[in-house]
């Protein structure tokens, strides 16, 4: 009996840049991430609400390109397509980008230039990465979610069979800039709920980080540039690191940056993605500390704490979707997700997560009933 083996190790390098009104004719940046020795072709995806909000922004994109027709190209006109989870729930905006790539001739040596939130440039990296096996993809966040949290990151997907990310690669982008004038017109529920992903990683991770979140937050609630500049780049920044500490693609049964996450997938699908997902990542840690702190794990100053910064910041700790009995059918689904045993992030103190592979749910019941009773509490005042 005979067999054969190889081994090999590819290294992945990209940049997330900082920058303010990108594709302004003056503004160097995105000329110059591009390589000089030849023309860059781009073919351009522009999530519809950010093409609303920012009418001048197809026409910047054209005069920058014409200005610039020594270094880039434009395919075609941008493809707009609907923002939000119908971006991933419908699949017809993946096959209209992999039939461009097919029509405009566009080679793994070209560009897919994602513009907007989280869901776009999730949808807009899967079809980068499928077609051609891999043609470059930048990405181009446009919400605080995005640019702090899932656009700085290696994930991309759609939602299939009602699953979240049931369809999806582990593809790194050959760059993220994060432009922070797309910040200026978000609506304010898109501006909170963006925080819940920095609220998140500083629980688990950066104590530090979460003391500068309590000390912000009446800033941070009012909408101030300089407080969620901060909050973006810190939050990027530990994104990052976690990328690079070992098991970027999800290869083990860990999902340690998807803390709160596995009731707050299932309460978007619950909620026909009424929600949005920072806002159910939001309702998401408040159960999971408030289970964490009646297993004993989290101490009740900690709680306090926690809950406290949700509210002030304007979140909701309690929909009625957690009381629907298909909730907890969300453990199993965040298991099959990756498979092996189940493993959820849970909190022993303020910057300190831990892992456990069980969870009571006569306990989390104990938790919903808890939040219920607090969200109450200021409803009423």
């Amino acid at each position: 009996m005979k067999s054969l083996s190889q081994s090999f190790s590819v290294a992945f390098q990209y940049q997330v840049h900082f920058t303010n009104r990108l594709f302004q004719v003056e503004n160097p940046l995105f000329k110059d991430i591009l390589p000089q020795d030849n023309l860059a072709k781009l073919f351009v995806v522009i999530d519809q609400g950010v093409a609303e909000t920012h009418p001048q922004l197809l026409t910047d994109i054209k005069n920058y390109a014409n200005a610039h027709s020594d270094s880039l190209s434009l395919f075609a006109n941008p493809l707009v397509v609907p923002g939000g989870e119908e971006a991933k729930n419908n699949t017809q905006y993946l096959q209209q980008i992999v039939e461009a790539v097919d029509r405009y001739r566009i080679d793994r040596h070209s560009y897919i230039v994602g513009i907007g939130g989280g869901a776009v440039l999730d949808m807009v990296g899967l079809a980068a990465a499928v077609a051609h096996r891999g043609v470059r993809h930048i990405r181009i966040p446009t919400t605080v979610l995005s640019q702090n949290d899932s656009g700085v990151g290696v994930k991309n997907g759609v939602n299939y069979f009602g699953k979240k990310n049931f369809l999806g690669t582990f593809a790194p982008p050959y760059t993220v800039i994060n432009d922070s004038a797309f910040l200026s017109t978000l609506d304010d529920r898109d501006w909170r709920a963006g925080i819940a992903e920095a609220i998140k990683v500083a629980l688990i991770k950066d104590k530090p980080f979460w003391e500068r979140l309590e000390q912000d937050v009446t800033a941070l609630a009012n909408r101030d540039q300089e407080a969620m500049q901060y909050l973006i780049h810190r939050c990027a920044e530990i994104h990052l690191q976690h990328i690079a500490g070992g098991d970027p693609f999800e290869m083990g049964s860990s999902r340690p940056l998807d803390f709160g996450h596995w009731a707050a997938h299932k309460l978007e699908q619950l909620s026909d993605y009424q929600l949005r997902h920072g806002e159910a990542v939001a309702i998401g840690i408040a159960l999971d500390v408030t289970y964490s702190h009646l297993q004993g794990m989290l101490p009740e100053a900690d709680l306090h704490r926690i809950i406290k910064l949700l509210l002030q910041l304007g979140f909701d700790i309690y929909t009625p979707e957690l009381a629907e009995p298909e909730l907890l059918r969300g453990l199993d689904e965040f298991q099959e997700h990756l498979g092996g045993q189940l493993t959820i992030m849970l909190l022993e103190e303020i910057g300190q997560g831990v892992e456990v592979h069980e969870m009571d749910k006569s306990l989390i019941q104990q938790a919903i009933d808890q939040l219920a009773e607090k969200q109450a509490a200021k409803v009423l005042g």
